[in-house]
């Protein structure tokens, strides 16, 4: 079993930014930590042709779903694809590929040389993202997007409650994340099984593996916890983007702190697959709004 690999689930719709982080991948990776990747079983063949079949490792999502012999393959069509792709991502460990793994989006590309030691300490412990978001949270107050706050706070409330967790409002993401499989066997063992519960049940009564995970890491304490701060700029939204950008981030000077930058495929459609089949009109008009949010 390897100590570490990088792991990556899509779809057809991100088919063009999986080809860009693979490009990322083999640029930067520096000693060539292996890189999986699963998609449907009916996307396979547009990634085969899209990306190439030797850039990295393929599976499909149902042989990680059939890893857990308590799991319904089935389910996983009937369920909306926000809350199947979570479970996807948190059932790989189950492959007994690796102890650890670096879970990344589609929409993710590194912008600098990585190697094992930015996910994993001295003595063998992963590194765990695990802050307060202070900074993303005092920039959605700065621009009035109190929305924000309020979402985070009540989710990060919820997964406390889950747990019983008393003290701060942590924030265990964005991706990637670096997930040990420590975490997630005892997340099952201990608490889930137990209540006759899989992460099926789990994420459709509260959707956010991220916090599923960190949660059950301070509770359990299967691994020692040390936290750092997000591996990658997350652009989560296009003011945010715009926001830093007038503030004169760029890509070179974002290689001071991160490995790499995530453009959120909810707003940066540019890269999803079959843009450009768009009508005129509705790709003018998505400029337009683009352009305004500039100036906001």
């Amino acid at each position: 079993m390897k100590d570490i690999v990088l792991y990556c689930k899509s779809y057809h719709h991100d088919v063009l930014r999986a080809k860009r982080l693979v490009d990322s991948i083999e640029k930067f990776n520096i000693e060539g930590l292996e890189f999986y990747i699963s998609v449907p079983e009916a996307d396979r063949q547009l990634f085969l042709n899209r990306v190439g079949s030797g850039r990295c490792k393929w599976l499909s999502d149902e042989e990680i779903v059939s890893a857990n012999p308590h799991a319904n393959v089935e389910r996983m069509y009937k369920l909306p694809g926000g809350i199947s792709q979570q479970v996807v991502k948190s059932e790989f460990w189950r492959l007994g590929i690796a102890e650890n793994y670096v879970c990344l989006d589609s929409d993710s590309m590194f912008i600098k040389e990585f190697g094992e030691k930015d996910f994993i300490s001295q003595d063998g412990v992963p590194y765990t993202v695990c802050h307060q978001s202070k900074e993303l949270l005092q920039l959605a107050e700065n621009k009035n997007r109190h929305q924000i706050v309020e979402e985070y706070t009540s989710e990060s409330e919820g997964g406390k409650a889950i747990f019983t967790r008393v003290g701060p409002n942590y924030d265990f993401g964005p991706p990637p994340m670096i997930w040990s499989s420590k975490v997630w066997k005892d997340l099952s063992d201990k608490y889930l099984a137990p209540k006759g519960m899989t992460l099926w049940d789990a994420v459709e009564s509260f959707p956010a593996e991220i916090r599923w995970y960190g949660e059950a890491l301070l509770k359990f304490k299967s691994i020692p916890l040390y936290p750092i701060e997000p591996l990658f700029r997350f652009y989560h939204y296009d003011w945010q983007y715009f926001t830093l950008k007038k503030q004169g981030e760029t890509i070179e000077r974002l290689r001071h702190q991160y490995l790499g930058v995530v453009l959120q495929s909810n707003w940066e459609y540019e890269s999803d697959y079959g843009a450009h089949q768009k009508s005129m009109l509705s790709r003018i008009a998505r400029k337009l709004r683009r352009q305004l949010k500039r100036f906001r």
